[in-house]
């Protein structure tokens, strides 16, 4: 897998998750509605 495939892999998953399904608070003005990059890093315990 390039990384590129695996880029676009991972913004498939994060499309599919709301921050709300993912314990994290709502609010804001989103242009996608899944998890920003700085969301999923929090999550994963990463910077």
């Amino acid at each position: 897998m390039t990384a590129t495939e695996f880029g676009r892999a991972l913004r498939l998953r994060r499309d599919r998750v709301s921050p709300e399904a993912a314990g994290l608070p709502a609010g804001g003005h989103r242009r996608a509605a899944g998890l920003r990059r700085e969301e999923l890093a929090l999550l994963a315990g990463i910077s």
